[in-house]
């Protein structure tokens, strides 16, 4: 078929094209990518002077081995020629089993069973879901509710939303409507004693209402980029441990390196009853999460009136997908990952230190392959994506946060044009 023209393919895109986080029509006119290869956009048609824009975003954080990867291609390939998906109840098939073995090896133990989902937010709902059920099989229906922190972000489906932050969040339209759950100030950046003692006293108050506790470990992302001691998430372990309270842990964003380590819960030396992680899990290729548990959860749910997860999207453990995921995972434990990391953190924080100084700038901050500039104000998203793509880079600032988060195949001249890319955006936004 031809290729549909820029103008015209923008004119049908603000007809019929609902963005996400956007009005429908569309104010904002999106710029046209015709590929991508390594760490590089292709646009359709110049923008701003620019052909090809760094991808300072992975894909909103998935594409970590940068795009178009031979590797990658292969697996996608080499399982297209077999089967692109089958049914997964009453059927199974090398690539989810494998896929699934090779999460429980590197997960966290006692990690042993996998719920193989759509989509990040989806994982979350099983997460919830699996613990609800969990107090219901073993005959405590009463612990219910949910405990998080302030700041966080856990996707946009109904329960992961109701424990997203309630004020000031994405949200809080929904306040009234979604499930009330129990909420902790944001966790300092720092480790604090008297914070602690409050968490451990919130859990104990609410122990016998209370699920589980659900946080992202060591950095909060989509509700607000901040990062925390990772002492707390001993803390957590601790008082859920004290009072009988399960962990789930949501590694969508931290999973598969970005922080530094392999998965943000090595840092606290922990080990969560649940585990979410996606995004990064196929490499940015294909839509895939799983929801990992324990033993405990599994044959508790299994014991009980209803003695199955009553859990089963359509698509779950596609094999395209599983089989892509597998060639990231194993991509990944097969180089240096954490060199590089390290690399492009050490770029990021000698990189974006100017930035500190801009007007308007409240905090730079630099975690693994995570770079953030916190503004004052809220960003005018339109001059700082406009200053951005000027430097030959594509960000998505949001709120009053200029941030990055690149591939790890990312070199230092990329990651240098990235920091003058939110310096500048930052400066103009």
């Amino acid at each position: 078929m031809p290729e549909t023209a820029p103008g015209e393919l923008l004119a049908l895109d603000r007809a019929h094209v609902w963005h996400p986080y956007g009005p429908m029509p569309g104010r904002a006119e999106p710029l046209v990518v015709e590929s991508a290869s390594g760490v590089r956009l292709r646009l359709a048609e110049p923008a701003h002077g620019q052909r090809e824009l760094v991808d300072g975003m992975s894909s909103w954080w998935s594409a970590i081995h940068g795009y178009n990867h031979p590797v990658l291609n292969a697996a996608a390939h080499g399982q297209l020629d077999r089967m692109s998906h089958v049914m997964f109840g009453g059927l199974t098939h090398e690539p989810a089993v494998r896929l699934a073995a090779l999460l429980v090896d590197i997960t966290p133990e006692p990690l042993r069973h996998v719920f193989l989902a759509d989509s990040g937010s989806v994982s979350v709902e099983v997460a919830v879901k699996m613990c609800l059920q969990y107090w219901r099989s073993v005959g405590r229906p009463a612990k219910r509710r949910l405990l998080t922190w302030r700041g966080g972000y856990h996707g946009d489906t109904w329960q992961p939303m109701s424990v997203c932050d309630p004020d000031g969040g994405m949200h809080d339209l929904w306040s009234g409507v979604l499930p009330r759950q129990i909420f902790a100030d944001a966790p300092p950046a720092g480790y604090e004693e008297t914070y602690a003692d409050g968490l451990r006293a919130l859990i104990a108050r609410h122990a016998d209402e209370l699920a589980a506790v659900i946080v992202e470990p060591v950095v909060q992302g989509a509700g607000g980029m901040r990062f925390h001691s990772p002492a707390y998430l001993r803390v957590l372990r601790e008082a859920c441990d004290e009072h009988d309270v399960l962990l789930i842990l949501d590694e969508i964003a931290t999973g598969f390196g970005r922080t530094g380590t392999l998965f943000a819960a090595e840092q606290g030396g922990v080990s969560p009853d649940v585990m979410c992680v996606g995004k990064a899990l196929t490499g940015g290729y294909l839509t895939m999460a799983a929801t990992l548990c324990t033993s405990r959860v599994a044959e508790g749910i299994s014991r009980g009136e209803v003695p199955v997860l009553a859990h089963g999207p359509t698509f779950m453990g596609n094999p395209l997908a599983a089989s892509v995921a597998r060639a990231s995972i194993e991509l990944l434990l097969d180089q240096d990952w954490a060199r590089e990391v390290k690399r492009i953190e050490a770029g990021l924080r000698e990189g974006l230190a100017q930035a500190a100084s801009l007007p308007g700038v409240r905090e730079v901050r630099v975690l693994g392959a995570i770079g953030v500039v916190q503004l004052d104000h809220a960003v005018d998203m339109e001059a700082a994506t406009r200053a951005a793509v000027r430097e030959g880079v594509w960000l998505r600032p949001f709120r009053d946060l200029v941030y990055t988060m690149p591939p790890y195949v990312t070199d230092d001249r990329d990651v240098e044009r990235i920091c003058r890319a939110v310096t500048a955006a930052a400066r103009e936004g």
